[in-house]
């Protein structure tokens, strides 16, 4: 056979091999199902960030992640910590499991219901590594409902969330767990957790995706912080102010160390990482926690020029700081389509390719092309909060927000043309607002009771104990022993 002939068959078989030999590589990458570190901090102020402006308190890690990620300008959660928690894990608005008031006060037994398929595992299914590291708050009092029941593989931190930054307790009861098992350990909670996130991470082979859910406690009350930190900040003159400041820089600081444990184990181009905090800064001393004296605190946090904060349906309370960041997959810029909590779920499983027919119909929509190319959203509307006293909703740009208590009010606000909601124009749209009350009262006919509300009343009437006036004229507790029932209103 000719030579030349039979080299250039070779030559020919050689190409069509590397060539089909790229293309499985390009495909096996494209397929790759990511790695997703989901990172939530606690009562984090908007405006307590650099990449939203803050100029007092630094935070280069969080900055540098925003500035080349998706910097996501309409990202909202639910007012308070519990339900924006549930809202995450489930998909679903908590207000259809009664988990839309307060938060799951420390002395109640109650908890994320146990029929929900929660976003953990939905990612198992799809053969993911599940992890959190932090706080859970999504019920305590039964182990039932903790997150090593409900689909993770693997648990660290705590299970409620207020608990003394050093002690790891709150009033004197342990709250910090590994695997269901209680860990009596020293150090700052902030960098216990960050470093166990690393550990983590240099635990993983490259080969099997891993759902990292990494819950931060800071920097929620009590406002502590190691001395170093505060000491960063003796610019600033208000005490409470210069302490949280140290806890979001240590915060920043352990997220650093999180990047850089993904660059060193080569996993970081293969890794999706989602930042929010879980609410809105805290303005209002009465969301404030159950463990710090507010009486003599100016509130540290700051939301910039958005009304109000933790606890309200207003922007200041719902609209939080959050950005994604993924090398080569997401664009850098400011995203300002609307996404919320409850898209998280629905998104991340469409990412792991992990099928959502086991879950409860979802309220979230997959938002990944709005994140990562800053697609028209395909949200139009979500619902704030659905309670007896009160809601609000979005649809477009209007915004309604009803409390139904006596005396009654209505706030229509037009997001677009005053995001500071400070023209309330109900009276001049009665068309809207009968619109969006119609809307409101289909979503609470659908609504669970609280259980928050039922735990409190319940609570109330078991432990009432007769108070009768003493002879001096005020009254007295005919029981030496009782005690008033202990009712977390914040966490």
């Amino acid at each position: 056979m000719n030579r030349p002939l039979i080299a250039g068959l070779c030559l020919m078989m050689s190409a069509v091999a590397i060539c089909q030999t790229a293309q499985e590589t390009s495909a096996g990458s494209a397929a790759r199902k990511p790695n997703i570190v989901h990172i939530v901090a606690d009562d984090l102020g908007w405006k307590d960030v650099g990449f939203n402006g803050c100029k007092d308190i630094k935070t280069p890690n969080m900055d540098a992640l925003a500035d080349g990620g998706a910097k996501l300008a309409q990202f909202y959660v639910q007012p308070m910590c519990t339900p924006t928690r549930a809202a995450l894990m489930t998909g679903r608005y908590p207000f259809r499991y009664g988990l839309q008031t307060i938060v799951i006060p420390t002395a109640a037994g109650y908890g994320l219901d146990t029929s929900e398929y929660l976003m953990p595992q939905c990612l198992s299914d799809a053969g993911y590594k599940t992890a959190i590291i932090g706080k859970w708050h999504l019920g305590h009092a039964d182990r039932k409902y903790w997150p090593k029941q409900r689909g993770f593989d693997y648990q660290y931190g705590a299970m409620i969330g207020e608990l003394d930054y050093f002690t790891h307790d709150e009033h004197g009861v342990l709250d910090w767990f590994r695997d269901n098992k209680p860990v009596r350990e020293k150090g700052y909670t902030t960098n216990l957790l960050g470093d166990d996130a690393v550990k983590y991470i240099d635990k993983q082979d490259g080969k099997q995706p891993f759902y990292l859910y990494l819950t931060f406690n800071a920097p929620h009350t009590p406002y502590q912080a190691p001395q170093e930190y505060i000491d960063r900040y003796k610019n600033i003159e208000d005490p409470t102010r210069r302490t949280y400041a140290g806890m979001v820089t240590c915060l920043d600081d352990n997220i650093g160390k999180v990047v850089t444990a993904l660059d060193k184990k080569g996993l970081r181009d293969d890794t999706l990482i989602l930042f929010h905090s879980d609410n809105g800064g805290t303005r209002n001393a009465a969301f404030a926690g159950q463990m710090a004296d507010m009486s003599k605190v100016t509130l540290p946090c700051d939301n910039g020029s958005y009304r109000d904060g933790k606890g309200s349906l207003f922007e200041g309370g719902t609209l939080v700081c959050a950005f994604a960041n993924w090398p080569g997959h997401i664009k850098p810029q400011t995203v300002t389509g609307m996404i919320h909590a409850v898209d998280i779920y629905a998104t991340l499983a469409e990412l792991a390719g992990a099928s959502t027919a086991k879950s409860k119909p979802l309220d979230g929509k997959n938002v990944w092309a709005t994140i990562a190319e800053n697609k028209p959203s395909p949200r139009s509307e979500f619902i704030y909060n659905v309670e007896p006293f009160r809601g609000a909703v979005r649809q477009g740009d209007w915004k309604l927000i009803w409390r139904t208590l006596i005396p009654t009010s209505v706030d229509l606000y037009n997001i677009a043309e005053d995001p500071y909601e400070k023209n309330n124009v109900a009276a001049a749209h009665p068309e809207k607002v009968a619109e969006l009350q119609k809307r409101l009262e289909a979503a609470g006919k659908e609504a669970q009771k609280p259980l928050a509300l039922n735990w409190i009343l319940q609570t109330a009437m078991k432990s009432a104990t007769p108070l009768l006036p003493s002879d001096e004229g005020f009254y007295m507790d005919t029981d030496a022993d009782a005690q008033p029932p202990k009712i977390g209103t914040s966490h």
